[in-house]
């Protein structure tokens, strides 16, 4: 039998045809036109690089001044030896809400009764644009209200007085052991005897001799500070670098302070 079909012309795998049947050149591939791709400028894909990365970190950097942490600058002595003038601090935006004030905490919280003396108004500088934008983001101190920023001492319902025989603070009975005062100075006594209402909390200052806390402002509010005015919980000081430190709340000190008339 004969190995092919007559009158059929043998076909092998290299055989290519042109689409109107033709023949090209066995195992031979169509030359394609060189089509030359520009080249990109290495000077403008490094600048789009670093401009990517700069908007991430500012978008970034945004958000988490949003929902997380903003930036403060200490201005007074009121909290030395804890903060120092002049450290920068972050707080925690989720304390209060949805996390809850803890006695001894470290809090930044907005003077809407005018504890401090109102601050004059600088004139507008041509560089004020880069401050601005640092503290939109987050990365700069906030200076478009007044802060101050003082220990929590007293939460809703507690009871605080001063003082007892050794000059100490209580709360609800109980004598307060104070290890984070400053120990360059002892506390000069100054009485006082109330119950924190609710929504608000009794803070002082550290440096007890320095700090014009609620003691020194019970004819405003009773001198207490509103929780809605609490703009966080202070966590962490971030500058200086040798002040680099995460901030105590001292739970050691207040353990054995009952729940008070307000506790849920």
């Amino acid at each position: 039998m004969p190995d092919k079909a007559p009158g059929n012309a043998e076909r092998y795998d290299d055989d290519s045809r042109l689409p109107d049947g033709s023949a090209s050149a066995a195992g031979v591939a169509e030359p394609q036109e060189d089509q030359a791709k520009p080249r990109k400028n290495p000077a403008l894909v490094w600048i789009k690089e670093i401009a990517t990365v700069v908007a991430i970190a500012l978008v970034l950097s945004f958000l988490l001044k949003t929902f997380l942490f903003k930036a403060f600058y200490i201005p007074s002595e009121s909290m030395e030896r804890t903060l120092d003038v002049y450290d920068r601090i972050f707080i925690n935006l989720l304390v209060p809400g949805p996390f809850d004030l803890s006695r001894g905490d470290v809090v930044v919280f907005k003077d809407t009764q005018a504890w401090l003396p109102p601050v004059a108004q600088k004139p507008a500088g041509p560089m004020d644009w880069v401050g601005d934008t640092l503290e939109f983001v987050g990365l700069a101190p906030d200076a478009s209200e007044q802060h101050l920023v003082k220990r929590v001492i007293g939460l809703p319902g507690d009871h605080v007085t001063c003082c007892d025989a050794q000059g100490r603070v209580s709360v609800n009975g109980v004598a307060l052991n104070e290890s984070y005062i400053n120990p360059a100075e002892i506390p000069s006594p100054q009485a006082f005897d109330v119950v924190v209402p609710a929504g608000k909390v009794w803070v002082m200052g550290d440096n007890r001799n320095h700090s014009a806390d609620s003691r020194a402002h019970q004819e405003v509010n009773g001198g207490f500070v509103n929780i809605e005015d609490v703009e966080g919980k202070a966590t962490v000081i971030a500058w200086p670098i040798n002040r680099w430190t995460v901030l105590d709340n001292y739970p050691d000190v207040f353990r054995n302070v009952p729940q008070g008339t307000l506790a849920k």
